[in-house]
C-alpha cells in the first residue's frame, strides 16, 4: 500500500465517522455516541478535507509560503543611476522615501530614516539635543551646516517646530556614503 493510498484509506474512515457511521462495520453511530456529537462531526469534516488537499497534491500539503531572505539595503549601479537629488532641501523622511521607491523590496531590505540620521549622529554632522520635558531632536553641527544640513521652523498640527532638512549637497552627501551608512548600522 503507497503513501497516497494510506491517506485516502483513511480519509474513508474519517468520512465515515463525520457522517455518523462506524467505519469498522458500517452502522450507525448512536446518537449518544461521543463520536456523533456535532462539533467532533465537524473536526472530521475538516480533516477530511485536507486528507482530500493532500491527494488531490499528489502527497504534499500547502504549507505557508516562505519569503525569501532579503539582503541588505544596497544599490545597483543601474538603481544608483537613478537617484534624484532634489532642487530643494528634503526632510530625512523624504530622502529614504526616495532610496527606497529604486530598490526590489522583494529582495532587499529597505533602510530606514534612522540609520541615515544615526550615522550623520556618529559622525559629527548631527548631534542630539535634550530638552526639559525629555524630548530629543536631532539638529546639524557646524560640520554639518558645511555640508548642508540646515533648520527651518515650520508649522505643524501641534504647532511651531524645527524641522532639519538637507539641502542639495546634503543630500548627494547622503548617497555618496550609502554604504557605510548601511555598514554602520549592521555593526
Amino acid at each position: 500500500m503507497t503513501e497516497l493510498e494510506r491517506i485516502e484509506y483513511a480519509k474513508s474512515f474519517i468520512d465515515k465517522l463525520a457522517n455518523g457511521i462506524n467505519p469498522l462495520d458500517d452502522s450507525p453511530i448512536p446518537e449518544k455516541d461521543i463520536a456523533n456529537n456535532v462539533r467532533l462531526s465537524r473536526c472530521f469534516f475538516y480533516v477530511s478535507d485536507i486528507l482530500r488537499q493532500v491527494v488531490e497534491n499528489g502527497g504534499i500539503t500547502k504549507g505557508r509560503a516562505v519569503k525569501p531572505k532579503r539582503e541588505s539595503f544596497s544599490l545597483s549601479q543601474e538603481e544608483r543611476e537613478k537617484i534624484k537629488v532634489s532642487d530643494y532641501p528634503l526632510t530625512i523622511t523624504e530622502i529614504t522615501k526616495h532610496l527606497n521607491s529604486l530598490i526590489d523590496e522583494e529582495k532587499t531590505k529597505k533602510i530606514a530614516s534612522n540609520a541615515i540620521s544615526d550615522w550623520l549622529v556618529e559622525t559629527g554632522f548631527l548631534c542630539v539635543i535634550t530638552y526639559a520635558n525629555n524630548k530629543h531632536r536631532k539638529s546639524p553641527t557646524e560640520q554639518g551646516s558645511k555640508i548642508g544640513i540646515i533648520t527651518e521652523e515650520k508649522m505643524g498640527p501641534y504647532g511651531k517646530y524645527t524641522a532639519v532638512l538637507y539641502s542639495p549637497s546634503a543630500q548627494q552627501f547622503i548617497y555618496d556614503n550609502l554604504e557605510a551608512i548601511v555598514s554602520s548600522k549592521e555593526k
